[in-house]
């Protein structure tokens, strides 16, 4: 490793068919038709189709790749590949290797078994998977995988990249029409940016094959708070131990080799809990390698006897993990969109960009809510540690007061660079940013880009993008359609923005959105407040939000239909695999503990009265008895909860409609869990540990 990592530019992207390496392996004609499909989406001819795979097989090849999948993001949230080899016959017991244009540009995948909402009957198995040429060719192992789409026979979109692909062409048409108003002519291109945060946590292998609910659902469905956990708020930021440390290295080699810019990596607040961030890069491409991230550290882990842990809430009592979103516009020329420059109260464009987001943000705060619900990321959102179910924006004092001087017709007056002077004559002052950060906002604004700290840790953030992506898109057409019929445009331009913020401005909250009192201002204010997924995935089908999807050709009804009928049905599967499991490990597990502990106690009790018989002395057997009965009455109780959970998923399986499903489920069967839990994390308590089955919090969180 200390070899491969000693030249990490020439590491870096070294299994990626990059645009270098299709400039080295192509004909410059074929080169440069590749590039235009890539930069303005013409369509790539047959025969330059056959020149890039002949190219990419034998780069692929010369890298020790024996297999070719069409690699795609089907409704599952995970990826999905079948793999192909390269070797076809040729006679004479001979085989050849060969990859044609065919090949690359289309795949045939079996549809049925995908997550489709109805879109599909089992036996219409036929599907399509689709080469995308913006997000590069890359090699795992010994394959070549090539992003693509994935839609059914009839052409109904079964995956998630087509609609973020959609998404990302709504957004450049209308943002194009803004630029073009402030005279900017020569970007041909705006596309959105994303830099996604990924947290996660590392147990011992050992220990996360010792708990069955680890290996089914991904998170402890049992366990007593231990003694320490993050009160000390020691592990922040703390020093990475050695085996972490090894294991990150390996990361980073092996996601730099995939061109995936793995810039920063620190522990998180609770134990064993760490995060790794990218830079920006381009959102489909962000998307394919948060994907890929999220693979390769469950990989990487494996191979240093450690078990990664991706789900939003794996632990009880500590910390969840999420998955912060860092969205922003930017021209092929390099200019973000959202920067406010050294003067924003004068940087008009930047304002008109700054409040279609915010108009955005507030007209379409509901599917944006859609797009972080999942069984998961409900323990999360709402807790002191991630931002609530309610939608707000966050844009820190010297937006805000720009804004309020707009909107009021006073002259802003900027204070100028502020400093930081320690007092230490040794230490430099140091400039201050003009807006501090604010940790419990789910939509951020961080000096050039927001910053949507919703989404779940282990979630695809394709749908959180192109929600974004086509809400944004819709405002700016708006705007376009009032600004390109103004005489005076940029008086025109500047009501534009006044009038925006007075009638968004309540999605705007600067302050703590932890705090008890501000769901209540909120609901003051309009805003909405879904705290679980059954409350929130049904407004997909509001008409508006299909309206808006339809309107910019992201999604059919058809489409939308279905995908909230496969989000509702994932939650109700998820929370029923959970609750089964529970079950499984309260009754063959849990109860035969507790019960043979309380015969030791009972058996100890026993000889300890017979020994003070004998010898005619006093030996107090009030631990024992006392443990017993309280053994006796929670096992009495865990019992009985058992049968309540058992009753209730009897209940939710006889339910059809999956709305009405999924809202039982996370109303009676969800209470169910809770109850039981109780029980036995209490009986974790008093149980010995050599009868206890499973690791405890303490044996997870601090064992490695």
């Amino acid at each position: 490793m200390e070899e491969s990592m000693a030249n990490i530019p020439e590491l870096f992207g070294s299994n990626v068919f990059s645009d270098a390496v299709m400039r080295d392996k192509l004909p410059k004609d074929a080169y440069k038709a590749l590039r235009k499909t890539i930069t303005t989406g013409a369509k790539l001819n047959p025969d330059v189709a056959n020149a890039v795979a002949a190219a990419m097989k034998d780069w692929a090849i010369e890298k020790g790749a024996t297999h070719f999948t069409h690699w795609f993001q089907p409704m599952t949230g995970i990826t999905a590949e079948k793999h192909d080899s390269f070797i076809e016959p040729v006679g004479d017991g001979k085989v050849i290797m060969q990859f044609t244009g065919k090949n690359l540009i289309q795949g045939e995948p079996d549809a049925s078994s995908f997550p489709s909402g109805g879109l599909r009957a089992t036996f219409e198995a036929r599907g399509y998977t689709a080469w995308d040429p913006t997000s590069p060719a890359f090699i795992k192992e010994d394959t070549l995988c090539i992003p693509t789409a994935f839609a059914s026979y009839g052409g109904e979109v079964l995956d998630k990249k087509t609609p973020l692909l959609r998404s990302m062409e709504a957004l450049n048409t209308q943002a194009l029409r803004i630029l073009r108003l402030f005279g900017n002519s020569d970007a041909k291109t705006v596309g959105t940016t994303v830099g996604p945060e990924q947290e996660y946590f590392l147990v011992n292998q050992s220990l996360f094959d010792q708990r069955p609910d680890l290996l089914l659902t991904g998170r402890t469905l049992f366990g007593a708070k231990p003694p320490k956990g993050q009160e000390l708020e020691d592990h922040y930021f703390g020093v990475i131990k050695t085996r972490v440390k090894e294991f990150m290295n390996e990361l980073d080699e092996e996601l730099w080799k995939l061109g995936i810019l793995s810039k920063t990596e620190h522990n998180e607040v609770a134990p064993a809990q760490h995060e790794i961030a990218p830079i920006f890069t381009t959102t489909n491409v962000a998307c394919d390698q948060n994907q890929l991230t999220m693979e390769l550290i469950k990989k990487v882990a494996a191979r240093h006897d450690l078990a990664a842990l991706l789900h939003e809430k794996p632990f009880a009592g500590v910390n969840g993990s999420g998955k912060h979103n860092n969205w922003s516009m930017a021209t092929d020329l390099g200019e973000n969109l959202l920067e406010p420059g050294k003067t924003p109260a004068e940087n008009l464009q930047f304002l008109v960009f700054l409040t279609a987001v915010v108009k955005a943000v507030d007209v379409y705060a509901d599917l944006l809510r859609v797009s972080s619900a999942t069984a998961g990321n409900d323990h999360r959102l709402g807790a002191n540690e991630a931002p609530p179910a309610i939608i707000s924006m966050f844009l820190g004092s010297q937006l805000s007061e720009i804004l309020d001087k707009i909107e009021s017709g006073e002259l802003y007056s900027d204070p100028g660079k502020s400093w930081w002077d320690s007092g230490v004559a040794v230490l430099p002052p140091l400039p201050k940013d003009n807006t501090d950060r604010n940790r419990t906002s789910p939509f951020a604004f961080t000096g050039n880009k927001f910053e949507f700290r919703a989404v779940g840790s282990a979630q695809s953030i394709s749908c959180t993008n192109m929600v974004l992506n086509t809400a944004v898109a819709e405002i700016l057409g708006q705007f376009a359609d009032v600004l390109e019929t103004a005489d005076d445009f940029k008086a025109v331009a500047s009501a534009l923005v006044k009038d925006t913020y007075t009638a968004h401005k309540r999605i705007i909250f600067n302050g703590n959105a932890y705090a008890s009192e501000w769901p209540v201002e909120a609901q003051a204010r309009g805003l909405s407040n879904y705290r679980s997924t059954p409350e929130a995935l049904p407004h997909y089908l509001d008409a508006a939000n299909v309206q808006l999807l339809r309107k910019h050709g992201v999604l059919s009804e058809v489409e939308v239909e279905s995908r909230t009928e496969v989000l509702l049905e994932n939650y109700a599967k998820v929370i029923i695999i959970e609750a089964q499991t529970m079950l499984q490990m309260a009754k063959v597990d849990i109860l035969p503990a507790a019960s043979a502990y309380s015969e030791t106690l009972a058996e100890t009790a026993l000889k300890k009265r017979k020994l003070a018989g004998k010898a005619d002395i006093v030996i107090s057997t009030a631990y024992e008895e006392s443990a017993v009965a309280k053994i006796s009455a929670i096992s009495a109780s865990l019992y009985s909860n058992i049968d309540a959970l058992e009753t209730a998923l009897i209940e939710a399986r006889g339910i059809e409609d999956a709305e009405v499903a999924a809202k039982y489920i996370g109303d009676t069967v969800v209470e169910k869990m809770n109850d039981l839990r109780v029980d036995a994390d209490t009986l974790e308590t008093i149980v010995a540990k050599d009868y206890w089955p499973y690791p405890t919090y303490s044996d997870l969180l601090f064992g490695v």
